[in-house]
Formats: C-alpha cells, structure tokens, sequence
C-alpha cells in the first residue's frame, strides 16, 4: 500500500519496516580501476569513502587495480569473501572503451544482478548529459551475500550514485541480499 504525503508516492509500508530493519551502519570495500591513478590522485575513490565515512559507514578496504579483467575479478571476490565487509563500491572502467572491461569483470562473477540500479542510473544521468548516458554500463548485484554496486570514475557520476541510489539504499539493500 502507499502512502500519500504532499502530494507525492511515499515508498510502501513494507519498504519502510524493512529500511528500519536495516543495519544503520555498514562496512565498505571501495575498488578503484585506473592504469593511470595512485592513491595520492583518486579523487573519485576519496571522494566515495569521504561519502560513505559522512553517511556513518566504514571503508575496510581500499584498492586501486588497474583496467585489468582477472584484476578487477580478484579484488572483488576477495572483498566479496571478507566477512567484515558488507558491500562493495568500484568506480571506472564501466564506459565503451576498448579498456572499460569493469563491467564484464563485475557481472561475469555477480550471482544476482539488480538491473534497477543501472537503468536508474543511465535515466537521471540522462537528466544531466543527455544522450550520452547510454553509453554507462554502470551495474550492481551480489556476489554471495556481498552487495556490488559498479559506478562510473568521474566525479559527477559519483557523486549522482551515490546521493540519489546508494546511500539511500543501501542497507537496505543489504538486508535483502542477506535475508
């Protein structure tokens, strides 16, 4: 059932109850793809943690690997083993590029996929670059009962992902994977 309020849809009851259920407070992997950045230039991966540290979580772990697909498929299943670490964050590498393999590294090991996330993505990325949103190939999914959200590098992109789909989602998310 919804819920009415300002004349706008409030997410249903159920929704509600399982976001109150949710841990409030989640520890993080965050994986950078770069050939080109080190941890003293990734602003987008600082950005990420800075967000997620801002929101109340904790970043166990912080990688960059480079646009490598065997790489990119290690790092995240060893985050994804770690029993400490609740999700997973990768930025770059999910562009059409010859060298975006981040994309077919993350789906080629996810379990279950939520499709939502990358076609609600490309649709408010529309909302600011236009046509070029459909070149994103930004995903997420579970490996296990470890979330995975894939993002874009640039900062734009970030901070779009991150305000409007996974911080609010998040635990939630979580809770989920793992009931």
């Amino acid at each position: 059932r919804l819920l009415s309020y300002h004349g706008a849809m409030a997410p249903s009851e159920t929704v509600q109850q399982h976001r109150a259920a949710a841990a409030g407070s989640l520890s993080m992997g965050v994986i950078t793809v770069s050939d080109t950045r080190t941890f003293d230039d990734d602003t987008g991966g600082a950005l990420i943690v800075d967000m997620l540290q801002n929101a109340g979580h904790t970043v166990e772990d912080r990688r960059i690997v480079i646009d490598n697909r065997e790489q990119i498929v290690n790092a995240l299943l060893d985050m994804a083993g770690d029993p400490a670490i609740d999700a997973v964050i990768t930025t770059g590498g999910t562009g059409i590029a010859r060298r975006d393999v981040t994309y077919d590294a993350v789906t080629s090991v996810l379990v279950r996929k939520i499709d939502g996330f990358g076609e609600l993505f490309r649709m408010l990325s529309w909302e600011e670059i236009g046509s070029a949103a459909m070149l994103s190939r930004a995903t997420a999914g579970a490996i296990g009962s470890t979330v995975v959200f894939s993002i874009p590098g640039s900062r734009n992109a970030i901070q779009l992902a991150m305000e409007k789909l996974i911080l609010p989602e998040i635990a939630h998310v979580v809770f989920e994977i793992r009931k």
